[in-house]
């Protein structure tokens, strides 16, 4: 595997290091299962160990590796049963994270909510676009006002990263797409329409699912 990053002076090492192992990670130049190791990352792109440890720690985030405490940092396969798991219990609980939200959410919260999309809909870099989808999102899981749920629905959002990550670089899905249903589920909230947000989220659900391309089985 040989990585070479590009210089750009608006962002840090660390950033770099970040995304120039995603994209090789998404594009198949580093495969689902290869182990990562800092000192040769280190060495390869010609940076110290702390950006490249930083750059491991947001792709375990993104659910694109996973920091094994005796391995250190795998690729992670991507699957197509657990793709169905993931999104079989969002669901079942986002349409409830949505009512939750529904009753709590303040004028502000629907005013970030707001800026946010303003954003995504000029953003063109799929990965910037899938933290202000992050935000998006976040933003009602927190207004529930119930820790607990906001925690595993949030677990699930990260886990399921990789594959709206792959749908976008594959082309399957679109930044468009999503951010009109995004709009449509704003609508719905600022309208205080139960039923109509619930509809909105599980329609917008199954199209990332459905959006996928062919994964092997696990």
């Amino acid at each position: 595997m040989s990585l070479a990053i590009g210089e750009d002076e608006r962002r840090t090492a660390h950033q770099l290091v970040r995304d120039t192992l995603r994209q090789a990670i998404l594009t198949g130049q580093i495969s689902g299962g290869e182990r990562l190791v800092q000192a040769e990352l280190a060495q390869q792109m010609r940076v110290s160990t702390t950006p490249v440890r930083e750059a491991l720690r947001d792709l375990a985030a993104e659910g694109l590796i996973r920091l094994d405490a005796h391995r250190g940092a795998i690729v992670h396969s991507p699957s197509q049963s657990e793709l169905e798991e993931i999104y079989r219990l969002r669901q079942l609980l986002e349409p409830e994270i949505m009512e939750r939200a529904i009753a709590h959410i303040t004028d502000e919260q629907l005013e970030e909510a707001t800026r946010i999309l303003q954003r995504a809909d000029q953003e063109e870099d799929p990965t910037t676009w899938i933290d202000l989808n992050r935000q998006f999102h976040r933003l009602f899981t927190r207004a529930t006002h119930s820790t607990r749920l906001a925690a595993i629905v949030e677990s699930l959002q990260d886990s399921a990263t990789l594959y709206i990550l792959v749908a976008l670089t594959r082309g399957t899905r679109s930044t468009d797409e999503a951010n009109a249903q995004h709009w449509q589920l704003l609508e719905a909230v600022r309208a205080r329409d139960v039923q109509a947000a619930r509809k909105v989220m599980l329609a917008h659900i199954h199209q990332t699912v459905d959006a996928q391309p062919d994964l092997p089985e696990r």
